[in-house]
């Protein structure tokens, strides 16, 4: 039984079908329909021949295999006995030989009136008994299961006054019998095994001796073994596991009056004991068996282990526990697939070597017929290659025409559009005329009244006053240069180059050009950059047109904020996003109609009043960011109003460009 969890070792399989395919493909075509069902047969027998040889060869390698994995795993068995027993008898002695200690002794005699002075002699001897022995702890108890001195007196997690009654080591003691037990620490929560011996006087049992072991070095031993290994006490419960996480999980169900007895005793101390879920295959007449870890449990092994395993166990005298080490199959059956793949393939080989001898005397016969059609073939196609080469002439004349034509239309093309492009940009210099008009107006009226005062002021021979209002007219005249400088640069025809575009100044020009008209209509302007400079791939002047065609729709689309109580708000923003900036200019208005949005960059498509604009605004926009390798969109705000995103190259530096 294979499991689909495991890598198989296919790369055989598939070149063996790849020469029966081979085959097949060779045999059953062009025959007439006896032959064919001939050819077939011997294909399907071949398959069956394959199949057969593989699977013997496989069983062959797959009952070796395990063979060899119970030899291997017995003897991991053995050593983990052996570690196991020497590990837990090796302390044996500890509580013995307390019953030997005259303080002990004397300690327990006056269990109604203890000594201070003799309880810390006996704390300081078990202190050093412990050390000296390797214990986790030693400690005392009288007959009441009360512990009265310990070795771990001085720490916080002191056993001294505990009263550890209830624990089957301590019943063990009491009784005489030395005790054995497994189970959680209810002061340290640390699992140990307990070892107890019950110490006599002259009227009986007095107390009892009890040492604590870890087993923890077991399991870091066990930890850097291939083959995980764990150990189960009488109940099934899983006490010490070479992965973590299997441990304190049960591997069989437990009744529900030893549930009851074991909260009691707190030997696992609350632990939940989850199922460790395996599930068994089938069982060898040796007692190992084959058994398969939930999906659940696989993760928690270590990578390339697969899901199915060869289990043998082994019990532990005199403890009631049972040693288990889990085996992974999956090299095995990866190498039984293996060896059933090469001997199919060995068998696909013979056979594709027969098939060809046989086919190569065939083809030499209808080489030989072929030869005589063939020289017919070449003069009838040396005649169809006369005449279509005359006909391939005339058609690529054709082409050529039609080439031409295409690059004259498409150079006409072009022009109109540098041409409609300067159009809209000289229609929007006539929108933004009266704005630019009216920026211009005061600076000159001030010039003038300025200049008939300095005049005045140069006659009385007050050239201080003369001096400030000459600079106040320099400072005004270079702002009506700064103006028109800015409406000159925007009427300007662009080279076409591309370059490094800072679009914070891009926006800065943009809102520069449109001043007049947002403090007129009392727009709130916001603009957000992630840098500075945020260079983009594109030409200076065009993007400013795009950005001023996009800010006056949006100052067009807010016209009706205020009846609707809304402030008129005009939000923009750029970052760079992967190998692109992306720009939006954002509004609040009424947004785009929903027939309006798919068909929002068609030449001559508006949403504006007759006489107010021509619709051609967003396809040139489109075009020229397109032509900078990039794209415009548009779309409505979820809450109110339209973005519209533009994305050009990105630019890390100037010299990029």
């Amino acid at each position: 039984m294979f499991d689909a969890s495991s890598d198989f070792a296919l790369d055989p399989w598939l070149i063996g079908l790849a020469l029966i395919g081979m085959i097949a493909l060779r045999w059953p075509f062009g025959l007439r329909p006896g032959q064919r069902l001939r050819r077939v047969g011997a294909l399907l027998a071949a398959g069956v021949v394959l199949l057969a040889v593989g699977a013997v060869a496989y069983r062959w390698s797959l009952v070796a295999g395990l063979a060899e994995l119970r030899q291997r795993g017995q003897h991991r068995l053995e050593l983990y006995s052996e570690s196991m027993e020497r590990e837990v008898t090796k302390f044996g002695y500890v509580p013995s030989i307390l019953g030997l200690e005259q303080n002990v002794l004397a300690l327990l005699a006056r269990q109604e009136r203890p000594d201070a002075a003799l309880t810390g002699r006996v704390n300081v001897f078990l202190e050093q008994l412990n050390e000296r022995a390797g214990t986790t702890a030693i400690y005392v108890m009288d007959r009441r299961g009360r512990v009265v001195a310990a070795s771990n007196w001085s720490q916080p997690e002191s056993f001294l006054g505990q009263d550890f009654s209830y624990r089957p080591y301590v019943i063990d003691g009491l009784q005489g019998r030395p005790g054995r037990f497994y189970g959680i620490g209810t002061t340290s929560g640390a699992p140990g095994y307990y070892l107890s011996y019950g110490i006599s006087g002259p009227d009986g049992i007095r107390g009892v001796a009890a040492a604590k072991i870890s087993l923890e070095g077991l399991e870091q031993t066990w930890s850097t073994s291939e083959a995980p290994v764990l150990v189960t006490d009488e109940n099934g419960v899983v006490i010490l596991s070479s992965i973590p996480a299997w441990k304190f999980a049960a591997t069989q169900s437990i009744p529900p009056e030893r549930l009851a007895e074991l909260e009691r005793t707190r030997r696992y101390n609350g632990r939940p004991l989850p199922p460790l879920g395996i599930v068994t295959l089938d069982s060898a007449p040796d007692g190992s068996q084959r058994v398969r870890l939930p999906s659940s449990r696989k993760q928690e092994l270590a990578p390339g282990e697969g899901g199915v395993f060869l289990v043998q166990k082994k019990p532990i005298e005199g403890s009631g526990w049972q040693l288990t080490v889990f085996t992974s199959t999956a090299q095995v059956r990866e190498l039984a697939l293996t060896h059933g793949a090469l001997a199919a393939l060995a068998t696909a080989f013979i056979l594709v070597l027969l098939t060809v001898a046989r086919e190569r005397r065939r083809h030499i016969r209808e080489r030989l017929a072929a030869r005589e059609a063939l020289q017919q073939a070449h003069d009838e196609l040396e005649k169809k290659v006369e005449q279509r080469t005359g006909e391939l002439s005339d058609t690529v004349a054709q082409l050529q025409a039609e080439v031409a034509e295409r690059v004259r239309a498409e150079n006409t093309l072009r022009k109109a559009q540098e041409g409609l492009v300067q159009a809209g940009k000289l229609a929007v210099i006539g929108q933004l005329s009266a704005g630019i008009t009216h920026e211009l107006n005061q600076p000159l009226a001030a010039l003038r009244t300025l200049s008939g005062n300095t005049l005045k002021y140069l006659d009385r021979g007050r050239l201080d006053t003369v001096r400030s209002n000459l600079q106040t007219m320099d400072q005004m005249a270079e702002r009506m240069g700064h103006i028109t400088g800015q409406l000159k640069r925007f009427a300007r025809k662009s080279t076409g180059q591309q370059q490094a575009v800072d679009v914070g100044n891009a926006f800065a020009n943009a809102l520069s050009l449109l001043a007049q008209r947002i403090r007129k209509e009392q727009v709130q302007v916001s603009l957000e950059l992630t840098e500075s400079p945020l260079l983009a791939r594109g030409d200076q002047n065009r993007l400013e047109q795009v950005l001023v065609n996009l800010v006056g729709n949006a100052l067009d689309a807010m016209g009706d904020n205020e009846a609707a109580g809304r402030p008129r708000e005009l939000r923009l923003c750029a970052h760079r996003e992967a190998a692109q900036v992306v720009l939006r200019v954002m509004d609040n208005g009424a947004g785009l109609p929903v027939q309006v949005l798919e068909r929002l960059f068609e030449p001559f498509l508006t949403t504006k009043e007759p006489g107010v604009g021509l619709g051609l605004g967003l396809p040139i926009s489109a075009g020229i960011v397109r032509d900078c390798g990039g794209e415009l969109n548009g779309a409505n705000r979820p809450d109110c109003g339209a973005v519209f995103t533009v994305r050009l190259p990105a630019v890390k530096e100037l010299e990029d460009v």
